[in-house]
């Protein structure tokens, strides 16, 4: 098959979601010519989420329109690497989008940070509880960027997605009511918190009165009226109750679509293609340089765009897919615990309860917004002290009312029928009187769990399929099964007559069958030392410096927190360096 090729452009940048959007915005207004390859469909707010095609439950919550199509494409899993790996066919554990907006599209809203300590988690453990707190095992590592040089990059992304919340610490400051467990801010939220829904006012009451410090969750929905710096504008979310698994027909969820499309379309120095599904990046005979990549075109055409710059925006799961394929850097070896693509493959673990109450409490979950709720993080990362606890790690906890309805699935109490007239009756009598507590808590990174090339599986365009290798160790359950006796605490204080769902416990194995999160991080992780990590602090490429990587694959370990305000914030961060050091002297940003 011939290969079409392509003019050659300064920058070539590989999926189309937040992080190739903010990295699109900011190349092109730095005066480059930019080229995204989204592999999916192109999607606008309108008319692609426009009401009332936008709120059909069985095409987004059971049909999974803007998700990856697993008939194409997925990848392989196993727990262990004496298993055999089988094919994710069926959604379930985690949702990977496709098409513009990728996960930015169907996301819920919740846009947190990190915690300071968690970028530097080797050496605070070390300097907390000594070396050999350590399981063996776990490859913890810092992640050689501070959270003080990040700061700037996470203010920006919250400023351009109109965040809605109270900020706890304002250039150093303490804010009552904010989250008094936060890092230092440059500055608060753009917006006010919304509104608390009836599940965050019950569960805010019941943690105060208990003497935890409830918060309201930082959210991507706008409580009110919003211009950003690129002109684009956002409404007030009316509480629809469809964030999760949809587009936002009200222009109040924080998206690409809405915060950046628009202004970056307008732009003749930049071209997107859809239905290009990139095989590879291309190298010169050196191995050391990125001269573009390879992908297959809608009419299934080979096709070479050459580019000065690759950058991989992907989701995080193509972009260590890619990696591996284009064999780029050394893959990781389970065996010896040597090698860097693939390696601190993690997730989330969570704990989801339902709390029925009777009929004087009023809960209607068909309203919601995806990141409106009140949570406590008295129990997240290392703010509480781990010394005789025997772990490392913990959670946040929330109250969130995210929206519900019927095809979605009605949650009712332990021991009703799954069908008929008692089943009818109990809907009936539940489906307004309903809400929900959770814990989701932190994946470490291990040598057991990774990332690597199936032997034996390949996708429908002949390349070998990505296998995940990952379950639940013994020092994440036991954090996990911790957070849950709080959140439990908490759920009991709320008063519900009864309580039903799923709580972890330890020898628990990672089921991939049940929707948990989205949050799967890791396999391309940023570090300082190239030998356990891809990319250095500016998500260059340690082996090819002018190939960038984006994205939650560059995490060192799982966290407690969504990744989305992290992910954001770092691809500011590296769009700013690119601009005003790569640019001006291209090559290593760090020297080893």
């Amino acid at each position: 098959m011939a290969t079409i090729k392509k003019k050659h452009v300064d920058a070539v940048i590989v999926g189309f979601g937040w992080t190739g959007s903010i990295m699109a915005i900011e190349l092109a207004n730095a005066g480059l010519n930019v080229v995204a390859l989204e592999r999916g469909a192109p999607r606008e707010t309108v008319p692609d989420f426009a009401y009332p095609q936008i709120v059909d439950e069985i095409k987004y919550s059971a049909r999974n329109e803007l998700l990856q199509n697993l008939a194409q494409t997925t990848l392989t899993l196993r727990h262990d690497k004496s298993a055999t790996a089988v094919p994710y066919r069926q959604i379930g554990s985690f949702k990977p989008g496709e098409g513009v907006g990728g996960a930015g599209s169907h996301w819920s809203g919740v846009q947190s940070r990190v915690m300071p300590d968690e970028l530097r988690m080797k050496s605070h453990i070390t300097e907390k509880y000594g070396a050999k707190f350590i399981p063996e095992g776990m490859n913890l590592q810092d992640w050689g960027v501070s959270y003080d040089e990040l700061e700037p990059s996470f203010n920006r992304f919250e400023k351009v997605c109109g965040t809605s919340g109270l900020a706890g610490n304002v250039q150093g400051q303490p804010v009552a009511g904010g989250n008094p467990f936060e890092g230092r801010r440059s500055e608060a939220y753009p917006l006010p918190p919304l509104p608390d829904h009836p599940t965050g006012r019950l569960f805010a009451k019941a943690a105060t009165e208990l003497g935890y410090k409830p918060f309201a969750l930082p959210a991507g929905n706008a409580s009110g009226p919003y211009t950003n710096e690129y002109g684009c504008q956002l409404g007030p979310c009316n509480f629809c109750g469809f964030c999760s698994d949809y587009g936002c027909l009200n222009y109040s969820k924080a998206s690409p679509q809405t915060c950046i499309i628009p202004a970056l379309n307008r732009k003749p120095n930049f071209e997107l293609r859809t239905h290009a599904h990139v095989t590879r990046v291309n190298m010169d005979a050196s191995g050391k340089r990125a001269t573009g990549v390879t992908y297959i075109d809608a009419q299934g055409n080979e096709v070479e765009q050459t580019a000065d710059i690759v950058v991989l925006a992907a989701f995080q799961l193509h972009n260590v897919h890619l990696m591996l394929l284009s064999k780029i850097g050394q893959p990781f070896n389970p065996d010896t615990n040597e090698g860097v693509v693939g390696r601190n493959f993690c997730y989330q673990l969570l704990n989801s309860v339902n709390m029925f109450w009777d009929k004087d409490t009023y809960i209607n979950q068909f309203m919601g917004a995806g990141g409106g709720g009140q949570a406590i993080e008295e129990f997240n990362a290392d703010n509480f002290d781990h010394k005789d606890l025997g772990f490392i790690g913990g959670g946040i906890i929330w109250g969130r009312q995210t929206g519900n309805g019927p095809v979605r699935g009605i949650p009712l109490p332990k021991g009703t029928p799954k069908w008929g007239s008692e089943w009818k009756r109990a809907a009936k009598d539940n489906f307004l009187h309903t809400g929900r507590i959770e814990s989701q808590c932190s994946n470490m990174a291990y040598q057991a769990n990774f990332l690597d090339l199936d032997p034996n599986y390949k996708d429908a365009y002949g390349s070998p399929l990505l296998r995940g290798t990952l379950d639940w160790q013994d020092n994440d359950l036991r954090a996990c099964a911790y957070v849950a006796d709080k959140m439990m605490e908490i759920g009991r204080k709320m008063g519900p007559t009864s309580m039903s769902g799923r709580i972890l416990k330890p020898g628990t194995h990672w089921d991939t069958r049940a929707y948990q999160s989205t949050h799967i991080s890791g396999g391309t992780s940023i570090g300082a030392d190239p030998k356990t990590s891809v990319v250095n602090k500016y998500l260059q490429s340690w082996d090819v410096s002018n190939l960038f990587i984006l994205g939650a694959n560059n995490f060192a370990h799982g966290l407690g927190y969504n990744p989305t305000g992290l992910v954001g914030g770092m691809a500011y961060w590296a769009a700013e360096n690119i601009k005003s050091q790569y640019l001006k002297a291209p090559g290593p940003m760090v020297q080893v």
